[in-house]
């Protein structure tokens, strides 16, 4: 019998840790959230982390611009940020207006304060094994494998999707955990073999129920990063559900499994961040 994991659950004990730790703080932690434009995806995840800060007691400071901003404006914004003290961590909403690139914005937020963990520095401390600021999503899905498999020295995993959002950060997750890891993406000869060799899969390639039952190891974990909009109006991941739970040992579901666990873990790095504050004030 499969086992959903169930990411609203574990984000919520996660959660709860994190209001007690911030209650128990003279001055709670602020997140500063900017917001460029009118993507309505975009505006409905920035009230979700709002939401999630107000269940932890951080709080929470938006930012938003119009879509015609420049990048300079945006900038501007970053830099006012970081300089200031009463914020301690800082997340730049993406995708932004096509008009504007992302990669040198990100790369303006002060190390210390990004929440992300995009910035070069962090990054670098990721894979040299140095305590950083981790992404939240790989950082979630880590959580959740662990939950149904607390050790995953010797295990193989395999990474579908190479992005320094996600595919990259995860596989160094998986490493740390002395997993054998394979990066698998777009030209990766025959990819469903390559999956099958997996005792932990981890799909993140926004193509919507690619992953088929017989890509999947018998009682394998499988983890699903992937939120697709069908024709229909429905939501799903990037495993096909139905058909790889009646293989799969473990599975998260689309919605309510990743998705939960990256909100937690944001409130998690910005406590992170204002203990690295702490530490040097």
């Amino acid at each position: 019998m499969v086992q959903i994991i169930d990411g609203k659950v574990i984000a919520a004990r996660v959660m709860e840790t994190i209001a007690a730790q911030v209650a128990a703080l003279s001055v709670p932690p602020t997140l500063a959230v900017i917001l460029v434009g009118d993507d309505p995806a975009s505006h409905v995840y920035v009230a979700n982390k709002i939401k999630a800060c107000g269940k932890t007691g951080i709080v929470s400071v938006e930012k938003r611009l119009p879509a015609d901003s420049s990048l300079e404006d945006v900038a501007a914004v970053i830099m006012t940020l970081n300089r200031d003290p009463a914020v301690h961590g800082i997340l730049l909403q993406l995708p932004l207006p096509l008009h504007l690139d992302s990669d040198p914005l990100i790369q303006m937020i002060a190390p210390e304060k990004d929440v992300d963990g995009l910035t070069i520095p962090n990054i670098g401390k990721l894979v040299a094994g140095m305590d950083g600021m981790v992404p939240c999503t790989p950082q979630g899905s880590l959580m959740l494998i662990k939950s149904v498999m607390p050790t995953l020295t010797g295990k193989r995993a395999v990474v579908i999707g190479r992005s320094l959002l996600f595919g990259k950060p995860m596989a160094q997750l998986l490493l740390a955990e002395n997993a054998t890891v394979t990066i698998a993406h777009s030209r990766t000869a025959d990819l469903p073999a390559v999956c099958r060799e997996a005792d932990i899969l981890v799909a993140a390639v926004g193509r919507p129920k690619m992953v088929k039952a017989d890509w999947v190891k018998h009682g394998a974990v499988v983890i699903d990063v992937g939120i697709n909009r069908l024709d229909t109006g429905k939501i799903c991941g990037d495993v096909d559900f139905e058909a790889v739970a009646a293989v799969a040992g473990a599975i998260t579901p689309v919605p309510g499994g990743v998705g939960p666990m990256t909100i937690a873990c944001l409130m998690l790095n910005t406590l992170k961040a204002y203990c690295i504050e702490k530490s040097f004030a």
